[in-house]
């Protein structure tokens, strides 16, 4: 069977989506030299929008010639019943780990729609908010000493090393107070750390980049700039590393790495700084 340059991709859920386009990009991602066209399809929870969707797939299928790989986490057994019975290739992620659960556990499953977001979501969706605020009013150093205090974690690095995003990230997916602070070019000239960290020095966290990728961004912000000068960008990064180093604090290099995976760590540090105060 000849490859396809493209191939259709539909996530299906009668929720959001994002739970199947989650784990269908992680599958797919284990396919580096496919190309794909991405179909949303959210809040399938009926047989009746089942069918249509259904015809969309079969009209995608006609015109690529080629079936489409179709993610789906249906709760209702007769809405996937309708997906199934299609032209695609369905991948049930949900019942990939149902069957086996309700095996182990000797009971049935609700098969219950949105049921995740009905248990203890009310709790964390205000928990991720108040991360959120909180990130938001510590970003880019602007924070007072005493509200240091309620973070979870502080990040610190030189401009435009991913601090904000990775902030941002952490408050919405894991609900982590994360303020960020910068260290400008005073600080790294002092080899000192910002009066305001002093206190807080076990949440510190230092985030760094390789030079040429930091002079990139900082050109697409302010372009033929002293700021965004590569030699500059050397010497910050270079005096950043001795500063934290000095200092004993952990660091990640985030040159390579996805923000999944920047805050991946991050949370293993706070584990390990947690499981540490609990002894």
């Amino acid at each position: 069977m000849p490859i396809p340059r493209k191939r259709h991709v539909f996530y299906v859920s009668d929720g959001t989506g994002v739970t199947a386009e989650m784990l269908g990009e992680s599958l797919l991602a284990q396919f580096p030299d496919l190309d794909y066209v991405v179909v949303r399809a959210p809040f399938v929870d009926s047989p009746q929008k089942a069918g249509e969707l259904v015809s969309k797939i079969e009209r995608v299928a006609q015109g690529s010639g080629f079936r489409p790989i179709v993610f789906s986490t249906l709760v209702k057994p007769e809405v996937l019943a309708v997906i199934q019975n299609g032209p695609g290739l369905v991948m049930d992620l949900f019942g990939a780990f149902i069957d086996p659960l309700e095996r182990e556990f000797g009971m049935e499953s609700t098969h219950t729609v949105g049921r995740f977001h009905g248990m203890r979501d009310t709790h964390s969706y205000h928990r991720r908010i108040e991360a959120i605020n909180f990130a938001l009013a510590h970003d880019d150093g602007i924070t007072q000493d005493h509200t240091l205090v309620e973070a979870d974690i502080i990040l610190i690095g030189v401009s435009r090393s991913g601090k904000t995003p990775t902030s941002l990230y952490l408050a919405m997916t894991y609900a982590i107070k994360a303020a960020n602070y910068p260290l400008i070019p005073e600080d790294l000239e002092r080899m000192r750390l910002p009066e305001a960290l002093r206190p807080h020095r076990e949440k510190l966290f230092g985030l760094t980049i390789a030079p040429e990728r930091l002079a990139q961004i900082r050109s697409e912000r302010r372009p033929n700039s002293a700021y965004a000068d590569l030699a500059n960008c050397r010497r910050e990064i270079e005096l950043a590393l001795e500063l934290m180093r000095r200092e004993g604090i952990p660091w990640l290099d985030t040159t390579t790495k996805s923000i999944e995976e920047i805050a991946a760590v991050v949370m293993l540090h706070l584990e390990k700084i947690r499981r540490y105060q609990d002894l």
